[in-house]
């Protein structure tokens, strides 16, 4: 009898435990469902940065499962603020109602992740690196819903715990950064939690530390892909297939492999005319390329400089036949302790087939960390190696003050041509107050140093320094058309390695956020004289007389059914200064016919008045430039699922000679009698581009491309603008399926 009375009393007690329902991701927060989960009410303005509590009730629960990190957020808004329905595509940079949850995994600050969810449904997903750099780039495996009713909406989420490698946790327990937010769309307001801000110092190694007990998931992924390609331009038809392999084994290694990648353009880049010395950057979207790359970050703190450009992967063969083919790459992200490691290999096809290497380690010391990163790229066809090694380092020894810090060396191994170089930067950030800030830069690249064999930097052969000092206004009346300001003021500074003075110049900029949600920026550049060292290529430089350039942009979100954004500037030019101003505008509206159905039209006009074109030696032409470009398309999200997308590009130039200029050894700029012609340039890029998601990461798409690029000697800018919308160099059709498969 005592036993089974003891049985009674100890089934009694487990019947009467708290059991702990599973959580339905389906937009409806069920107490029940969130039971034990952490609550947070404390949603304080971000934007302005007030540090006030939020205008309108914000409510978040986070609680860890075995099948993820689940997130809730209630979103209360007032009857009188009016609510977004404008629907958007993934990853659209949307002035809309939203929340954004990010998650820094390991908890020391490196890498973090941001899952934003839009109102109607929309999602983003971004990798967060250096404190504040978000790069949409990277498109995750994660569950949301969203619901909505009188009072507002709420949104569930669920981030797989193999979305991306992590430390191993100690003990039962895992430590990581935390940061959530909501923004109201028609006002630009922002509450978050923790109450930090983007545009300051130290913004993700800022999260809210949490413990959550630990768990671990495994996953094997393999997404097959199938394209078809019609090409009209050149004639043919072809069929190309691959696949991407993705397989986590544990919590703390992730293996990610692809085949045959297809690089097909089914994102189109921006149109680019560029004369300048310096190359133009692109983001990279290839999924095996973006995916957890994050390990990889190692910025030059200049701007896009990076120590591995994944573009160069697939870029322009060495031989000159186009863009190189892709055999296969592999990628190893993992930890060991608190030790971060990644390796990157890729192998493209043929003779001239380039091998692309890459090896980071990475280790957390409390207020340090510690990093290296090598890097190789084998040229058969060049019959060249780069190697380029770099150390970084960042010490937080308080939460005001960071400074970061690298030293980088290249080696090149080159018949005839072999060198090496060093560079170093460092950028130190101290928050004063909520007001006040101060930013320290300092750099140093030498002449042959060399990372653009697999890496990015716009020049070599120079040393930089900065000092600015930011401020931050809010409090500003309730009848003001603004609700905040940040004000920086920043001298720099930057010679050549010789000695000579590239420039001077003092900077003002006014970012502001307006009460209407859209953004506002004021930036006013002025410059002493100087010299340009780039525009011969190695040649004589070229004195330049003081100048300035006034930049202004605009982006106001939806009212009604109209939103638009605008730029431009007025400024200076190298040859005349402030004789002779240029100019640039660009204005898009945006017309909503439907929440979901848009039509864009933008427009750009540019008058470059003195503009300098490099020839050969030291020969220059001074062209008066005109550009017309129009950016203009339609946008249809047939629900969250599928999407039509139409977008036209074209740019025409139009460039009249006044003379041709020999740069002499003073930096003068004397007439020459040598032959330069006028120049005229044509660019289209036309695209219509239907995608269908039939799962998470496994799309349908159909796709037509067409466009071209030509330049000549014909000056007249509406014949180039014409002839724009005939150019055939790309004109092909393709469809695209890839699958993925999840075991």
């Amino acid at each position: 009898m005592r036993l089974r009375s003891l049985l009674f009393v100890v089934l009694g007690a487990v019947v009467a435990l708290p059991v702990q329902a599973e959580v339905t991701i389906d937009g409806h927060i069920d107490p029940a469902e969130w039971r034990g989960a952490q609550h947070i009410v404390d949603f304080r303005q971000t934007q302005p940065f007030t540090g006030k509590p939020g205008s309108q009730p914000t409510e978040a629960w986070v609680l860890s499962t075995p099948k993820g990190l689940a997130v809730a957020i209630r979103a209360t808004q007032s009857p009188d603020i009016p609510r977004s329905r404008q629907q958007a595509r993934r990853d659209e940079s949307a002035l809309v109602d939203r929340i954004n949850v990010m998650v820094d995994f390991n908890g020391d600050g490196r890498v973090g992740y941001d899952f934003e969810v839009k109102s109607q449904g929309g999602v983003a997903d971004e990798v967060i690196t250096n404190e504040s750099d978000f790069s949409y780039d990277w498109d995750g495996r994660w569950d949301h819903a969203v619901s909505e009713d009188a009072d507002g909406y709420s949104v569930e989420l669920l981030i797989p715990w193999y979305i991306a490698p992590m430390q191993k946790a100690h003990g039962d327990v895992r430590t990581i950064g935390l940061y959530l937010d909501r923004v109201v769309g028609s006002t630009g307001e922002r509450m978050g939690w923790p109450t930090i801000a983007f545009d300051q110092g130290r913004f993700l190694s800022s999260f809210q530390r949490v413990e959550l007990p630990a768990y671990s998931q495994s996953l094997v992924a393999v997404t097959p892909y199938l394209v078809g390609r019609v090409d009209r331009a050149h004639g043919g038809t072809s069929f190309e297939q691959g696949a991407d392999i993705l397989w986590k084994p544990n919590g703390q290694t992730q293996f990610t492999a692809t085949i045959n990648p297809d690089f097909g353009q089914v994102e189109s880049d921006d149109l680019v005319v560029n004369f300048s010395p310096e190359e133009t950057f692109f983001t990279d979207k290839r999924p095996f390329f973006s995916e957890n790359q994050g390990i990889f970050d190692f910025s030059l703190l200049d701007d896009d400089s990076q120590l591995v450009y994944t573009r160069r992967v697939g870029g322009a063969s060495d031989d000159g036949h186009g863009a190189a083919d892709i055999a296969a790459a592999v990628k190893v992200n993992g930890s060991v302790g608190s030790t971060n490691y990644g390796i990157l290999t890729a192998q493209e096809k043929g003779d001239a087939g380039r091998t692309f290497g890459a090896f980071r380690l990475s280790q957390n010391l409390g207020s340090q960390t510690f990093g290296m990163l090598a890097t190789r790229v084998n040229h058969p066809y060049l019959d060249r190696d780069a190697n380029v090694l770099g150390f970084d380092h960042r010490w937080q020894p308080n939460d005001v003050f960071s400074i970061t810090s690298n030293v980088v060396g290249s080696r090149i191994d080159q018949p005839q041509a072999d060198s090496s170089g060093l560079g170093a930067t460092s950028i130190a950030y101290w928050q004063m107050d909520d007001t006040w800030s101060q930013q320290w830069l300092g750099m140093y690249f030498g002449r042959r140093l060399e990372i653009d064999d697999f890496g990015y930097l716009p020049r070599n052969d120079m040393t930089y320094l900065h000092w600015e000092v930011r401020r931050r206004v809010t409090g500003l009346p309730e009848d003001s058309a603004y609700s905040s300001h940040l004000w920086r003021y920043r001298i720099s500074a930057l010679d050549n390695t010789r000695g000579v003075t590239v420039h001077r110049r003092f900077r003002i900029q006014r970012d502001s956020r307006r009460r209407d949600g859209g953004n506002e920026t004021w930036r006013l550049d002025a410059f002493t004289s100087a010299y340009d060292d780039l525009l011969t290529r190695g040649g004589n430089a070229l004195h330049t007389p003081p100048t300035a350039k006034l930049t202004y942009e605009r982006e106001r979100p939806r009212v009604g059914r109209w939103a638009w954004e605008a730029e431009g500037f007025v400024k200076g030019n190298a040859l005349s200064g402030y004789h002779r101003l240029g100019y640039y505008f660009k204005f898009t509206p945006t017309y909503f016919i439907t929440d979901a159905f848009s039509v864009f039209t933008g427009a750009s006009y540019e008058w470059d008045p003195n503009w300098l074109i490099w020839q050969h030696d030291n020969l220059v032409g001074a062209f008066d430039g005109r550009t017309i470009g129009i950016d203009s398309g339609v946008n249809w999200n047939i629900g969250n699922k599928q999407e039509l997308r139409v977008k036209l590009q074209t740019l025409a130039v139009g460039a009249k000679l006044r003379r041709a200029l020999e740069v002499t050894p003073t930096g003068g700029a004397v007439p020459s009698d040598e032959s330069v012609d006028a120049l005229g340039v044509a660019n289209l890029g036309f695209q219509i581009r239907y995608r269908y998601e039939i799962a998470p990461l496994s799309d349908l798409y159909i796709v037509y491309n067409r466009g071209g690029y030509v330049d000549d000697t014909n000056d007249d800018l509406g014949s180039q603008f014409r002839q724009g919308f005939s150019l055939k160099d790309v004109n092909e059709g393709l469809v695209k399926i890839a699958y993925r498969l999840e075991f």
